[in-house]
């Protein structure tokens, strides 16, 4: 079967493939990128095609789901326009006959109108394509990456998050799942998965666990929304991107808290990755 990895340089994408190159299956791999001789470098190692996908350039789309019988679909941060970018893809899937959509969704997304995500998961389902929903909870890898600069320079978690309690997920246990679901994809036909570790913490908490496992004192301090807005702004951030770190840590202070699931460890065999894993794992990224 020909399986089309969209985001495959970013680090769900790469986590698949990674997953994915450790198990012995028979499936054709793609990895669907933006620039194709730019990114066999990233994606060296990880036996894959690589074919050009860029959700900004709707032939390219069109082109790689050509014979496609499974995709697994990603939605890039920067996108949030579903009709103009997602609904083309969907439509294409159909007239393709694309047989299977793996959807990287997020934990809390029925519940949630407001997110891109819903709107994606709605439009598969009404395709009529057989569809897996991946709802993952906070990425651990978000302290490697969007929270890194402050974590690093400042030893501080700075986000208007309260007290709220987040649930927890390791991308490479993302990686383990959505691998494991693409080989024996018959087996999960029309389901949605919430992928949690079993924690939930607080950011303060989070901020403790990071002291104990770096040797240093990180310390959380919860902004109000104007004092967090104008800070990042002096830290040059695009204004969209602030607004979609409040959606993540601000608007949980006022719904339902998320519950941890036991998916990853029936799906994949063993138990997630703890925070402080996380933390000794990664600790050359985060010190």
């Amino acid at each position: 079967m020909k399986v089309v990895i969209t985001g495959a340089t970013g680090s769900v994408g790469k986590a698949v493939l990674s997953s994915l190159r450790n198990i012995d299956h028979q499936l054709d791999l793609y990895a669907g990128v933006r620039n194709v001789e730019a990114d066999k470098i990233s994606l060296e190692g990880l036996k894959t095609s690589l074919l050009k996908f860029d959700f900004m350039d709707f032939k390219t789309c069109e082109a790689a789901l050509e014979n496609c019988d499974i995709l697994f679909l990603l939605r890039p941060p920067q996108i949030s326009d579903t009709e103009k970018y997602f609904k083309p893809i969907i439509d294409a899937c159909q007239d393709k006959g694309v047989k299977h959509i793996v959807f990287l969704s997020v934990q809390g997304v029925e519940n949630s109108r407001i997110i891109p995500h819903h709107k994606i998961e709605k439009m598969i389902v009404g395709s009529k394509i057989n569809y897996t929903f991946l709802r993952p909870a906070y990425f651990m890898q978000n302290f490697t990456t969007t929270l890194r600069k402050d974590l690093v320079t400042k030893k501080q978690i700075f986000l208007p998050a309260g007290e709220s309690k987040f649930t927890l997920i390791d991308v490479m246990d993302i990686g383990e799942v959505a691998a494991n679901i693409l080989i024996n994809i018959k087996q999960h036909i029309n389901e949605s998965y919430d992928l949690t570790n079993g924690e939930k913490l607080t950011f303060s908490q989070m901020a403790k666990i990071l002291s104990n496992g770096l040797g240093t004192q990180i310390k959380f301090q919860s902004p109000n929304l104007m004092r967090f807005f104008l800070t990042k702004r002096k830290e040059n951030m695009p204004t969209m991107f602030i607004l979609v770190m409040i959606m993540l840590h601000y608007f949980p202070r006022f719904q339902k808290e998320s519950e941890t699931t036991d998916w990853v460890a029936k799906i994949t065999g063993r138990q997630p990755r703890t925070f402080a894993q996380f933390i000794s794992e990664n600790r050359n990224l985060l010190a």
